[in-house]
């Protein structure tokens, strides 16, 4: 791909208003299939997590009788937990996600969730409990946490009604462990679902489904309004507690008349549900701007994931999938980005991809541990290559020093990159189902391998040309900037961090 007169390209940057430093999170996007070009359900999102990421095509297994699964958190998490053991069952699905390896105290590797061959997908979202919650929690805390939640999901679930009455299930049996509140998001092609998984140790989770014209944002997550007697509403699930519980707890009466409301009995008493102040975009902000942009096609949820406003350092990659229901297995095609995706391109991977190249594998940059460590021999041909996440991250960083100018150009080549892409596929696709209908199944998977292969490595390609330009650009435009307290302490602060809009983690937001 040939560069094109970059640096003739300027933009000023858009004024946002300071928001109040978020924790390490995630975003995810559900939309519709009423709402969307293609008309079916759509999911994007993104983790935002100090780690390295790597991506994973992780094939169907059978299990032995009496295999198990190890869940839960270690006693260096901030609330302290044990691991146990939980029965595996005997097959578990195919399904594609980003893994990563750090949160304090919950083993790697971790994910935020996929996409698996039953069309079910899984996004994973911080939600806060309430204090009381929190101050409740046993330790040592046992049970799944968020990422074994999310995992065992696309393990076993087949739809996403299925996948919310696993979570219960195994919270009933066998407890959970949390840092302070979560959700997921799980969808299909008929439907999508918020889950809301609360800290405290009594087994309480609330969930609500989302319908054909629906569209949700989660950061944080949240569910408001919640009919007392959701058993006999279809559209509501939950814990048998979770509405005695707040009224013994006297934090929601009954006779008060008012609703039953989610966020409001068990939710974070210093915020509320969708104007939190957590980002530059609140979710109400964001639900907004997808639904002006209906019909929403997966250009149009890419351009939201690439704000500047909501993705940046943070961001560990970027996922976009529409659900379309009757695709062939190998043929369920996601769209990630190996890192934030302000910075790099988003790539199509299918379930039908049999081998991920070396350079979207697991490296050692940003992995937890690795610095005390010499590196397994098993892994040395795979860190002698290139790395995306941290090939991208470099983009990033100039893009950092001069937005105005740096920012618009590499988003073009990144839509550009994209287009291409995009024109690929009816071709590929159409290809490949040919392929499979002539009983030549892996001569189709052979051709998928091929394409998000070529595409990962173009993406490469331009990544380096991109590093490259902005380092002359930088050397000879600009100056290369040196520290100004050079030494060991190169990370500081674990605040919202969005050097694209100019701002400092560590200095308080109103005086940004």
């Amino acid at each position: 791909m040939r560069l094109r007169d970059l640096t003739s390209m300027l933009m000023l940057m858009l004024p946002v208003a300071a928001a109040s430093p978020a924790a390490r999170a995630s975003y995810a996007f559900y939309v519709g299939k009423n709402l969307t070009e293609a008309g079916v359900v759509m999911v994007g999102g993104s983790g935002e997590e100090v780690s390295s990421h790597w991506l994973e095509i992780v094939p169907a297994r059978d299990h032995p009788a009496g295999a198990t699964v190890v869940v839960g958190v270690t006693a260096a998490a901030g609330i302290p937990g044990a691991l146990s053991e939980i029965p595996q069952v005997r097959h578990t699905a195919r399904y594609l996600s980003m893994s990563y390896t750090e949160y304090e105290g919950f083993p790697a590797p971790l994910t935020n969730g996929g996409v698996n061959e039953h069309l079910v997908a899984v996004r994973d979202v911080w939600a806060p409990s309430r204090d009381e919650l929190l101050a409740m929690t046993p330790t040592p805390q046992r049970g799944p946490q968020y990422s074994d939640l999310a995992r065992l999901v696309l393990e076993r679930a087949k739809t996403a009604r299925e996948g919310v009455e696993l979570i219960g299930a195994l919270i009933a049996k066998y407890g959970y462990s949390t840092y302070g509140g979560n959700t997921h998001m799980i969808a299909d092609p008929t439907e999508g679902w918020v889950v809301w998984e609360f800290a405290g140790g009594a087994g309480l989770w609330a969930a609500e489904r989302l319908g054909p014209d629906a569209i949700r944002v989660l950061y944080p997550g949240y569910i408001e309004e919640f009919p007392s007697d959701f058993r006999k509403n279809p559209d509501f699930m939950g814990s048998d507690n979770i509405v005695q519980f707040a009224i013994e707890q006297g934090w929601y009466d009954p006779k008060s008349g008012e609703p039953f409301n989610v966020f409001e009995v068990y939710g974070n008493q210093r915020a509320t549900a969708r104007e939190g102040g957590f980002a530059y975009m609140s979710q109400a902000a964001l639900e907004a701007a997808v639904r002006d942009m209906a019909p929403v096609s997966e250009r149009d949820l890419m351009d939201r994931l690439r704000d500047k406003r909501i993705t940046d350092d943070h961001a560990g990659y970027g996922q976009v999938v529409s659900l379309r229901p009757g695709l062939d297995a190998d043929l369920i095609r996601i769209w990630v980005a190996p890192t934030g995706s302000v910075a790099a391109p988003f790539i199509p991977w299918w379930l039908g991809v049999q081998q991920i190249p070396v350079e979207f594998g697991a490296h050692r940059y940003l992995t937890a541990g690795s610095s005390s460590t010499f590196l397994n021999n098993d892994f040395q041909l795979q860190e002698a290559s290139d790395f995306a996440g941290r090939r991208f991250k470099q983009v990033l960083y100039y893009m950092c020093e001069k937005p105005a100018v740096y920012h618009p150009a590499v988003t073009e080549m990144l839509e550009g990159f994209e287009r291409a892409s995009m024109a690929d596929l009816p071709w590929i696709e159409r290809s490949a189902q040919t392929l499979i209908h002539k009983g030549q199944r892996e001569d189709a998977r052979r051709l998928l391998t091929f394409y998000s292969q070529t595409r990962a490595r173009d993406a490469m390609q331009l990544g380096s040309a991109l590093v490259g330009w902005l380092r002359a650009s930088a050397e000879l435009v600009t100056g290369v900037r040196r520290p100004t307290q050079p030494g060991p302490e190169i990370s500081r602060g674990k605040g919202l961090v969005t050097c694209l809009e100019g701002i400092d983690p560590d200095t308080p937001a109103d005086a940004q």
